[in-house]
């Protein structure tokens, strides 16, 4: 198939574009580069630097012909969302609104959205399974939840067959593609850079949550697993239909398991700062993933924390300053 990657320049996006490559489709991606990495694209990638919020662009772009579209080109920083929430709602929303209608007068019949876990906010019961209720606590929550409210309508309305996968923490590398954000927020590579001497210490917000160590437990999942569940959900295209499902190992690690098995991998004693709660920060998020186990066959092969830890320590020994060292 010919496959639009937006977002392939980043994390996520730049893993799921090399293994389709793999797979043996041929794949477009589609990047602005803000907050991407040219150096991330794959090399038999053809790369389109666009912005989604270019409307026209996109349109003469789909309307080459695609075979479908992997969405992962969003904003997705907590604390930006909630001091510019305007950013969210435009990029975020008003993006996948022009690249939806492109999607349409292209006749492209097949999308996977890259969803989140912050549609749920803080919920009743763990593990969270997909019919749980709604309460985004922030702009970068609510504006996905706003893609997948789109989504599903623009499905029944335009044939389109369309999947979201609502992720919960992505971690781990896969050979030389791994994190390289800036700012850094996700738990592991900032572990990884006090390990490495780097910063002066890790950051635990909130020693006293109701969890065996007092700190918030986590669900980890391994890029390279994350990576097959895309590649499954775009073969289980169903025409009209929205399909949803949570994408998790479904277990929970705390934060200081986290930190203990990256002190067992890079055998370093990790230095740490304890501080207050983070405002919204619930005490456990785990996914319960057993639609997409059930429905898709999909399974995690990489569950340990430790393998984790390691192929994501192992990326950051090959770039200490990211892509660009």
């Amino acid at each position: 198939m010919k496959l639009l990657v937006t977002g392939g320049a980043g994390y996520i996006g730049s893993v799921v574009a090399r293994d389709l490559i793999a797979a043996g489709h041929e794949v477009v991606v589609l990047d602005n580069l803000e907050r991407g990495h040219r150096e991330a694209v794959a090399p038999d990638a053809r790369l389109v630097v666009l912005d989604l919020l270019d409307r026209d662009d996109l349109m003469e772009l789909l309307g080459e012909g695609f075979d479908g579209v992997l969405h992962f080109a969003a904003l997705a920083l907590v604390g930006e969302s909630v001091d510019h929430p305007e950013r969210y709602w435009a990029t975020n929303v008003g993006g996948t609104l022009n690249l939806l209608e492109a999607m349409t007068a292209g006749k492209v019949p097949r999308l996977v959205f890259s969803s989140t876990c912050a549609v749920y906010g803080e919920p009743d019961q763990v593990p969270i399974s997909e019919t749980a209720a709604f309460r985004p606590i922030n702009a970068y929550g609510a504006s996905k939840l706003a893609v997948d409210q789109m989504i599903g309508q623009f499905c029944t309305a335009h044939d389109l067959g369309a999947v979201s996968l609502r992720y919960f923490n992505v971690a781990g590398a896969s050979g030389d593609l791994g994190e390289d954000h800036d700012p850094e927020t996700h738990l592991i590579p900032n572990i990884l850079r006090a390990a490495h001497g780097d910063t002066p210490h890790v950051q635990i917000f909130g020693t006293d949550y109701p969890t065996p160590d007092g700190t918030a437990i986590r669900d980890y999942i391994h890029i390279d697993d994350l990576s097959r569940a895309h590649l499954l959900a775009l073969e289980s295209r169903r025409p009209d239909e929205h399909q949803i499902f949570n994408l998790g190992n479904g277990n929970g690690f705390s934060v200081r398991e986290v930190i203990a098995a990256t002190q067992s991998v890079t055998g370093v004693e990790v230095p740490v700062q304890e501080s207050d709660r983070r405002p919204g920060d619930p005490p456990i998020l785990v996914a319960a993933s057993e639609r997409i186990r059930s429905e898709l066959g999909w399974t995690p092969k990489k569950p340990d924390l430790e393998e984790i830890v390691a192929d994501a320590w192992a990326f950051f020994q090959a770039h200490p300053g990211g892509y660009s060292q």
